[in-house]
């Protein structure tokens, strides 16, 4: 069994890869921009990421026969992180970045409950006041004053759903991880989940969803495309082959780091700036995320 990495270490890389995820949005947001279609970044995307993984395997000579009683549960999965993907990039496109991505993060939240729903625990007073400091910061990252005052940008009501449901299905890949593909090896139900991905974004585009691979108008919409592609690719390949090494029970809370360089990222790349208010919600939300999941550790 491979020796795990020093903490230090560690938790660089996983900095690495969320600041890379959070780049990665940022280049989708540029992409959103510049007129092309979500199921096309999403066919980027998840084109490169299938090919390296796809390749992974064939260096390990792994196998690619699925434990038994799992082909349905895979097949679930990846349309469930199909639909994630949508979302996510739904989100991206119509409200700030770092907003999106501290929504999708609820997702933690989400599987706490639905777990409890299906047989586990039930929270605990100090998990369920923990859910509750995160609303509270999410109330205050969405400005809902505002929001109801009726005074703003008509996208922020989907991009709040989208985001909403991104974690939400989410959570229930989680779930369906966890109890019930626990058997199947981690490259190959990765790889096939991607690919699930790929196929679900290609048939999709084709009639399904209107406008869905639209090409960029501009060559900068096309940087971002590969941009795109490229960060999200190298992180998924690095975070899961170094993943045996990283100690993820003890150091998968660093990962909240990636709304935070969202954050930073439209700031300086995209000139999106929240107020006061936002960033101590966010700041809360982040935190309140963090112990959840030290918790649930």
């Amino acid at each position: 069994m491979s020796q795990p990495f020093p903490r230090l270490l560690a938790v660089l890389i996983l900095v690495f890869t969320s600041s890379s995820f959070a780049a990665n949005h940022i280049a989708a947001r540029i992409a959103f921009d510049q007129g092309t279609g979500l199921l096309l970044a999403i066919l980027f995307r998840s084109g490169l990421t299938l090919l390296v993984l796809l390749g992974l395997l064939l260096i390990r000579r792994e196998s690619l026969r699925l434990p038994s009683g799992t082909g349905g549960w895979q097949l679930l999965l990846g349309l469930l992180i199909a639909a994630q993907s949508f979302c996510v990039y739904s989100a991206v496109a119509r409200i700030p970045v770092a907003v999106a991505l501290l929504v999708v993060n609820l997702a933690p939240l989400f599987l706490v409950l639905l777990s409890w729903a299906l047989g586990g625990p039930r929270p605990t007073p100090r998990t369920a006041a923990l859910m509750g400091v995160i609303l509270v910061g999410l109330t205050l990252v969405l400005d809902v004053p505002a929001r109801l005052a009726g005074g703003d940008d008509a996208a922020w009501g989907p991009g709040i759903a989208f985001g909403v449901t991104a974690a939400a299905v989410f959570a229930v890949a989680l779930w369906i991880t966890e109890h019930k593909l626990s058997k199947v090896p981690g490259t190959l139900r990765s790889m096939l989940t991607i690919g699930v991905v790929f196929l679900a974004a290609a048939a999709a585009g084709f009639g399904a969803v209107p406008g869905g691979i639209t090409p960029p108008t501009q060559t900068s919409g096309w940087v971002a495309l590969g941009c795109l592609a490229l960060l999200y690719g190298t992180a998924f390949s690095v975070l899961f082959i170094c993943m045996p090494r990283l100690n993820l029970a003890r150091n998968a809370p660093v990962m909240n780091v990636e709304p935070v360089a969202s954050l930073l990222f439209a700031w300086a790349i995209l000139g999106q700036a929240l107020g006061a208010l936002q960033l101590l919600g966010g700041a809360v939300v982040v935190s309140g995320i963090v112990l959840l999941a030290l918790r649930r550790g």
